[in-house]
């Protein structure tokens, strides 16, 4: 599976690596920017510490809650964390409407908006 073709997917789980080389699944919402996979996420999250000291990824469709499927294709990736961005933002509006434009109202209003960053994936070569 390409991006591409994920991209038709609502939810990715993804999975970022600790230390140990444990991974960590996290169910995402996501869009095509160009070649590449953006996510949005609070600066202070588990996965952008994680990121930090390893860059690998793993990606596989999911559903809302996070359950995969057993057949689930597995894309793997290489991520960088960057500066919250219009474009990236305006790939995920797009690709959610207003549910995205609500999730974010909500997050302002409960204090959980301590500053948010972009991860952008490639895939992996």
């Amino acid at each position: 599976m390409d991006f591409p073709t994920l991209n038709r997917e609502r939810f990715i789980s993804l999975a970022t690596f600790r230390k140990t080389g444990v991974a960590v699944p996290t169910p995402v919402w996501f869009a095509l920017d160009g070649t590449d996979i953006v996510v949005t996420t609070p600066a202070g999250s588990g996965k952008v510490k994680r990121l930090r000291n390893n860059s690998r990824v793993e990606m596989r469709p999911c559903g809302r809650m996070g359950k995969v499927a057993a057949d689930a294709p597995l894309i793997e990736g290489t991520a960088t964390i960057e500066a919250d961005s219009a474009r990236a933002n305006a790939a995920l509006r797009a690709k959610y409407g207003l549910e995205y434009r609500v999730m974010l109202a909500f997050e302002g209003v409960s204090r959980k908006a301590a500053g948010r960053v972009i991860v952008r994936i490639r895939p992996s070569q």
